[in-house]
């Protein structure tokens, strides 16, 4: 098949000659339809490329052949789906190739309403956005249609950069679990994250933002997901905590000059990966043991977020369709690189139907 993979001297290109993978017990081999692109895939080669292995986390495409023990789903069935691209444990993994392994208990059921070119940008957003709210800091769920928890509606929860794919993601959920989500934004995307239910926006260049958002929270602001994670934005989100304490939880390692200024605040990071429950084998803070608690999660939080597709109560961040193929991708991964991409997220269409 062909494949996009990290290349000898770093960077993506594209390989006309990888294996297919084999499904193994719990996973089903997968067509792949349309990919996303996320600012992990540029960062990843930069940090820890792995010259041969095939690159990419989000997918969505069309199941051609189940492994041992799979049970949710059968052959033909619209999947989407995430993976660890550029693992160096498994140079198969990624999802930048024609065919990919997706894990059953990992994966979602496409409803006919979605577009595989919609459903390839949900699957790392979903996984992120339920490990820093409901596993990291323990928000609570209900089951089995996140109906609203009434002795939370009166819970804020802050999400930095509430513009990003994650952070409309993020958005829809805490509406669906019964809590207040608050954002900071560019005041031109306030209508973008109020669309997706977010209670109210503040324009994170504002130097009175963190007291503006103590105002609106009266002092009660406890749960901070931060997809944006530099040391000014760190600031701000501790400051716009209450004086009570809370928990932060961010997607980048975390400064310590920021960190240990309030001692009431536990905070902490993740990467999405651990979900897939492996060991992370990347250099420095980015490698870490595998997470049996998040795989657990993980198993619990796919199959309960598909119920929330099926109704057509979360849907996708707006997108940017990139044509081309698969052979476009490497000059496509430099485009995101530059950050000229806002509020939308690049996607290509591998299969046209």
């Amino acid at each position: 098949m062909k494949a996009i993979v990290g290349g000898d001297s770093g960077g993506y290109s594209l390989a006309e000659n990888v294996d297919v993978p084999r499904p193994k017990p719990g996973t089903m081999l997968c067509r792949v339809h349309a990919v996303a692109l996320n600012p992990v895939d540029h960062k990843i080669i930069d940090f820890s490329s792995v010259p041969g292995a095939v690159g990419g986390c989000d997918f969505a495409g069309t199941v051609v052949q189940l492994g041992e023990g799979v049970k949710r789903f059968k052959t033909g069935d619209r999947v989407l789906g995430v993976t660890f691209g550029l693992n160096p444990a498994d140079k198969t993994a990624g999802a930048f190739a024609e065919y990919v392994l997706a894990i059953e208990d990992l994966s979602c059921h496409v409803p006919e309403a979605l577009s595989f070119t919609q459903a390839c940008s949900m699957g790392l957003a979903i996984a992120t956005a339920g490990l820093a709210l409901f596993q990291a800091p323990g928000l609570q769920l209900r089951e089995p249609h996140l109906q609203p928890v009434e002795r939370d509606s009166d819970v804020f929860v802050l999400v930095s950069g509430g513009a990003t794919a994650t952070g409309t993601m993020a958005i829809q959920l805490l509406r669906f679990a019964g809590y207040r989500p608050i954002v900071t934004c560019s005041p031109t995307n306030n209508g973008l994250c109020e669309s997706y239910g977010a209670e109210a926006c503040f324009d994170y260049n504002s130097p009175t933002c963190a007291a503006d958002i103590r105002e609106h929270t009266d002092n009660t602001l406890a749960h901070v997901m931060d997809c944006v994670t530099d040391a000014a934005t760190m600031k701000m989100c501790y400051e716009a905590i209450g004086s009570s304490g809370g928990s932060y939880i961010a997607l980048e390692p975390t400064t310590t000059t920021v960190k240990y200024t309030r001692r009431d605040i536990r905070a902490d990071w993740l990467m999405a990966h651990s979900i897939l429950g492996v060991p992370l084998e990347l250099r420095g803070a980015f490698g870490r043991p595998s997470t049996p608690e998040h795989r657990k999660f993980g198993a619990h939080w796919f199959p309960l977020v598909e119920k929330l597709l099926q109704e057509g109560k979360i849907t996708n961040h707006p997108l940017e369709v990139r044509e081309g193929g698969i052979a476009k991708m490497p000059h496509i991964v430099e485009e995101l690189r530059t950050g000229s991409v806002r509020a939308k997220k690049l996607v290509v269409p591998l299969v046209v139907v």
